[in-house]
């Protein structure tokens, strides 16, 4: 049965939702992780009023996580009340509610006492309070949300990147001017991780409308190297969709365009050129001297942070050229590159289900089903754990590839893992 989704929660959704669960306010409260009084608000209010977009999510998750008994509870009272029912517009829109200090307390859980003291009067008072500390606590949450999708997965840092992006979208208009292109600055990063959030999740539209975000916060606080950067994602997340012109054209545009990059965010640009020429038929000297040409790119790099991720380093080279050997005609090269950065202890848990993933498509496009379904195996164990979709789209790829050798047993274990997987666990 299909999980039931919502256009966008209002108070009479979230009202529903709590009936459908059979949990009174206190409990349901506790569940979403939100003040009682808040609940009290938007059950009061009903229709008229709509949660703050982190909110959203965090209505989603809980509705996701409803037995099969509880979404049909759900349905029914939505029926019922004639409210339109598809897929939910989080984030389909401008970031326009009021992010109250008592509100947006849940986002900013992990930080000390001090600071989020210091970010509720910046979201009382933004013109006075609001100033590089904050932004600096906005940088240090986003950073400490990467690490937690990385060992959890999107679902678990996407509430929290939302709810920053509303306070910089709500009080950027009223704070300082120096202070804004700071806020827009730290605010394209933000988007540019949303993006990637949702892109993992398999949401493309929603992905696209943060990357266009990250891009125009960029642009207003002339960070010209973010835009540069955010072509970038764009070109990966068109190899999510093997778009091999625009993998190429995007990786071109990010490589020549008005702005200079850092040498470890040339380096990725560089291999991103190289996989699209792969995709398009270009030759294996071709694509091996841009390959070169990156390490020797990453040679000269310092060590930094490509924005919000980890450094860009040997592994990560290796896992990337690995996906050029695959579009070039090489997978058992590829698969032998992705085993040996599987074999350290560098990736995190999102990570190595993904390029697991990868290794389980090489080895099956190099005709080595049983080893390609033990890979597999593994892979859909971590893709279920961090709720990344990105890596069961991968797997599906992989089991259309095992199709010659599907009624073995190993590949028939996989396909039960994958099409028939569990929900991950509440």
């Amino acid at each position: 049965m299909p999980v039931a989704t919502v256009y966008t929660w209002t108070g009479r959704e979230a009202k529903q939702l709590r009936t459908a669960l059979r949990l009174s306010l206190r409990d349901f409260a506790a569940r979403l992780g939100i003040g009682v009084r808040t609940l009290n608000k938007w059950e009061a209010r009903g229709s008229t009023i709509t949660p703050l977009p982190y909110m959203q999510a965090i209505l989603d998750t809980a509705l996701q996580r409803a037995s099969e008994d509880e979404q049909a509870r759900f349905r029914a009272v939505l029926d019922e009340a004639g409210a339109p029912q598809g897929r939910s517009a989080l984030a389909a829109g401008p970031l326009s509610d009021s992010a109250a200090p008592e509100t947006m307390a849940p986002a900013f859980s992990a930080l000390d006492p001090d600071e989020l003291h210091h970010i509720q009067a910046a979201m009382a008072d933004a013109r006075r309070y609001l100033d590089a500390d904050v932004v600096g606590s906005f940088k240090r949450q986003l950073e400490a949300c990467a690490a937690d999708d990385g060992a959890h997965g999107p679902a678990q840092a996407l509430p929290t990147v939302l709810g920053i992006l509303a306070a910089i979208e709500q009080h950027a208009r009223e704070v300082q001017p120096a202070v804004r292109c700071q806020l827009l600055s730290a605010g394209s990063l933000g988007a540019e991780f949303a993006g990637w959030l949702y892109r993992d999740l398999h949401h493309p539209e929603r992905a696209g409308f943060w990357y266009g975000r990250a891009t125009e916060w960029a642009q207003e606080a002339g960070d010209t190297a973010t835009q540069g950067y955010i072509l970038l994602k764009k070109s990966q997340m068109a190899y999510d969709d093997r778009d091999a012109l625009r993998v190429l054209t995007l990786a071109q545009a990010a490589q020549y365009g008005p702005w200079q990059l850092s040498k470890q965010v040339r380096v990725e640009v560089t291999q991103q050129e190289a996989r699209g020429l792969a995709m398009l038929g270009e030759t294996l000297s071709i694509i091996e001297q841009k390959l070169d040409d990156a390490r020797q790119l990453l040679a000269d790099a310092p060590v930094e942070h490509n924005q919000l991720g980890n450094p860009y380093d040997e592994n990560t080279l290796t896992l990337r050229n690995a996906s050029c050997y695959i579009e070039v005609g090489k997978p058992q090269r590829a698969a032998g590159l992705y085993a040996h950065v599987l074999a350290t202890d560098h990736l995190s848990e999102r990570d190595r289900g993904y390029f697991t993933a990868r290794m389980t498509s090489a080895l099956a496009l190099a005709g080595e089903p049983d080893d390609a379904a033990d890979a597999g195996l593994n892979a859909a164990q971590l893709a279920t754990a961090t709720a990344s979709q990105r890596t069961k789209r991968e797997l599906m790829r992989a089991l259309a590839t095992l199709t010659p050798w599907q009624n073995r047993p190993g590949p028939r274990a996989l396909r039960e893992a994958v099409v028939v997987s569990p929900e991950r666990p509440s």
